[in-house]
């Protein structure tokens, strides 16, 4: 489509519209870049879907358009007025070790854009990182990121920059997940071979998006192939999985599937010890996504994903949790300069736990789920310029808890209230090329949450939440009546300056709310953590962030080095009293204690994403801290994942077409935590005795080395195509701590059970440290059809 009109100069301006291709699948290659041959100022990149705006006066025409893409061949075409078909397809280059490209991003994007604290990772580059069993994960992965840290071994949640785990966005094609790991954290619920595009905000936070105070982890699921059917899958060390994907009923439409299962409980069934023999433990996964295009102008797709876990030990102990989520999106060009965004989603997570005990047997159980929708328009007046601005309203529904007492149980029955919240949101936002040195990207966000019945407001003597708690009254509200009300503006701005070519600055401020958060008893998060929202008690989170940061490009983009600092300030975030119980109570607010935090840092990255050499190193500096009444004397003090040194080292190297090598370096400072001063004894037992000050001790520093290979078969020409993959999970064998236990020490035997009835010579007080893995080497064989 060619639209001219015209302009200042007289001259007639023309609008040239088009979208960029995989020639073999149909996909589209968001970040391509386009441009006039003999005007290599004059230029776009393609946006999500492939397409592009790019524009010439009419008496230039005819001329010759550049399109090209990383990894793909370059393609010229002669534009005159004539011109009707505008869909471009390009050929992935053939793989040469020269030349081995793992970013789809445009090659200076990290130094133009006004994106400050912005890292993105492929789904290609996440399979060439060591993996766990073999299973390639996409939140270990972003773990490898400057600024991200870890609670401990084995967990896949994220703080980020000085935050909470339950302070990320997490979403999948904009629906949020709320617990996404399987295994109690040992890995994410997102299956590599269903994804696309996967971005980290960290930094400046865009306007469209809220709800955090942290970080936004903003996850796309790959559209089908419109072309033929293909598929890719993989059999591992514990469990296989399969992703179909192909036209549904024209090149207008597509569909992708994908399931994943464990298989860890087949296995259990077939040892001699009866104990183990009766567990159960397993986790499976499904997905889809439906994608339909009506015409040039409307593209229409629906995502689901269905995610399950459960652990059983020998019909004793069961724990278990469910996500469901849904979303749609419809995308619409009203016409050359303005475009609309329509999104709905329902996010849905139960999660269960039971004892089967004579004495003191239950089984509890709740939900929550998140139902929203959201709308933007974006207008481009000018090629420079953008404005985008719309409206997201979300519903929070928190269920009572189900809790029922075995017969005969000692538990006594719970009566638990809902826990409604209303919120809506409103936002504009401003991109805008000042200058060839100069570019903003400003936005506002405004919400208005309500608390709202059916639910009860409890009173407190003299409003005592943090102390005794004695509930002198309580308040009943219908269904819809406003109970508690917040607002809140969030400013957001972001200034680029370009030094010289390869080089700029770039500085931003952000200021989130988040309404909901989590009432822990672990930092690492567990599957029973339990959400509760902003109310009479509660307030909601604020946090502010101030960063800056220089970002260079070298050798002609195969380099990229960035170097930024950051200061965030959190207000209103809750921490649990010492031996707190939020799983058998209405009455959250009694058991939490309100304050502030802050967090400061300094993140390097140095990253290579072309040559038959690619990878990263990154190094983080920070500290995190906490200010709570009632907690370490009012004090400052660290939580658990406060981390002051952070390095991660991720290299991969193409040998041969058919042989890659890959491999990880890790080094942190051990985790903050709390070790006793001394014991007493209480019944003939030893117990730990410890003082006010929290988390003043630390583990030791924690280090691993992960190593993988990866053998293509000789697959060209082939429909089937083969590779195994051999990795080795901590290679050396280094012995991390997971958990120390201070006790008493039998015989010099830390195995010695006195329940046998041995005589015991001698008691000692010890420490056992429980460490998880040692060297785990695991295969999978993956595929494409």
């Amino acid at each position: 489509m060619l639209v001219i009109s015209g302009n200042a100069t007289g001259q007639e301006a023309v609008y040239l519209k088009g979208q960029v291709l995989d020639k073999a699948s149909g996909e589209p290659l968001p970040g391509a870049t386009v441009f006039w041959k003999d005007q290599t100022g004059k230029g776009a990149v393609a946006d999500i879907d492939g397409n592009f705006s790019i524009t010439i006066t009419n008496t230039d025409l005819p001329a010759t358009l550049e399109i090209r893409f990383l990894g793909y061949q370059g393609i010229s075409r002669d534009i005159n007025n004539k011109i009707t078909d505008l869909k471009f397809f390009l050929s992935p280059e053939e793989m040469s070790l020269e030349e081995v490209v793992v970013s789809d991003r445009r090659e200076d994007h990290n130094v133009l854009s006004t994106e400050i604290g912005r890292n993105e990772i492929s789904s290609e580059e996440l399979k060439r990182i060591p993996a766990l069993f073999g299973e390639v994960d996409l939140l270990r992965g972003i773990q490898l990121l400057p600024g991200v840290t870890t609670a401990g071994e084995g967990t896949t949640g994220l703080f980020v920059r000085g935050g909470s785990a339950d302070q990320n966005l997490i979403q999948i094609d904009g629906a949020p997940i709320y617990n996404p790991s399987h295994f109690f954290g040992f890995f994410s619920v997102f299956n590599p071979d269903a994804l696309t595009d996967v971005a980290l905000y960290k930094g400046n936070i865009p306007a469209q998006f809220g709800g955090r105070v942290s970080s936004l982890v903003d996850i796309s699921l790959k559209e089908g192939n419109t072309r033929k059917i293909e598929g890719e899958g993989g059999i591992g060390s514990i469990s296989s999985r399969l992703t179909v994907d192909g036209p549904l009923f024209s090149e207008n439409s597509s569909f992708v599937l994908s399931g994943r299962r464990t298989y860890a409980d087949l296995f259990l069934a077939f040892s001699p010890n009866e104990d183990i023999r009766n567990n159960q433990l397993y986790f499976y996964d499904l997905s889809g996504k439906l994608m339909w295009r009506k015409g040039p102008k409307n593209k229409f797709t629906f995502s689901t994903y269905y995610g399950s876990d459960f652990l059983g030990l020998d019909g004793q102990f069961g724990l278990g949790w469910n996500n469901w989520i849904n979303s749609f999106n419809w995308d619409r060009e009203i016409n050359e300069q303005l475009y609309l965004d329509v999104s709905a989603y329902y996010s849905f997570y139960k999660y269960l736990i039971g004892f089967s005990d004579e004495d003191n047997g239950f089984d509890w159980s709740n939900y929550f789920s998140e139902t929203g929708i959201r709308a933007a328009l974006t207008y481009l007046p000018r090629e420079d310029t953008e404005i985008k601005a719309g409206i997201h309203s979300q519903l929070y529904y928190f269920a009572p808890v189900d809790l029922q007492p075995a017969s005969g149980s000692g538990i006594e029955p719970l009566v638990t209230n809902p826990r409604i919240g209303l919120q809506n949101n409103f936002f504009i936002a401003l991109k805008e090329e000042l200058s060839e040195q100069l570019s903003i990207e400003g936005g506002i966000r405004f919400g208005l949450y309500q608390q709202i019945g059916d639910g009860v407001n409890y009173l407190y003597d003299d409003d005592d939440v943090e102390g005794l708690g004695q509930v002198t009254d309580t308040l009943e509200y219908r269904f819809g009546e406003k109970m508690q009300h917040y607002q809140g503006l969030e400013p957001r701005l972001a200034v680029r300056y370009l030094l010289g070519e390869g080089t700029s600055l770039k500085g931003s401020y952000n200021r989130n709310y988040q309404y909901i958060q989590v009432a822990s008893n672990s930092s690492a998060g567990l599957p029973i953590d339990r959400w509760v929202p902003a109310g009479k008690y509660i307030l909601p989170i604020r946090g502010d962030q101030v960063s800056a940061g220089i970002f260079q490009n070298l050798r002609n983009n195969q380099w990229e080095v960035s170097l930024e600092g950051y200061y965030r300030d959190f207000r209103n975030i809750v921490d649990l009293k010492q031996g707190a119980n939020i799983l058998f109570t209405d009455n959250v607010e009694t058991e939490i204690l309100t304050g502030n935090g802050w967090s400061y840092g300094l993140e390097f990255l140095l990253r290579k994403n072309i040559g038959k050499t690619t990878g990263w190193l990154s190094y983080t500096r920070s500290r995190v801290f906490r200010k709570i009444r009632g907690i370490n004397g009012g004090f400052p003090y660290p939580p658990r994942y406060d981390r002051p040194n952070d390095i991660s080292l991720v290299l991969s190297h193409q040998l041969t077409d058919r042989i890659s090598f890959s491999g990880t370096f890790i080094y942190t400072t051990g985790i903050a935590v709390t070790f006793p001063v001394g014991s007493y004894e209480v019944d003939n037992q030893r117990v730990p005795l410890y003082n006010e000050q929290r988390n003043s001790d630390r583990f030791p520093d924690y280090h691993r080395m992960d190593l993988s290979l990866t053998l293509k078969n000789k697959n060209k020409g082939r429909w089937w195509q083969g590779s195994w993959n051999f990795s080795v999970y901590n290679a050396y064998g280094r012995k991390n701590p997971f958990s120390y236990e201070f006790t008493d020490i039998y015989n010099n035997d830390i195995g010695f059970d006195r329940g046998l009835g041995e005589e015991v010579s001698s008691v000692r007080p010890g420490v056992v440290m429980t460490y998880l893995f040692g060297i785990l080497p695991s295969v999978t064989y993956n595929f494409k059809f």
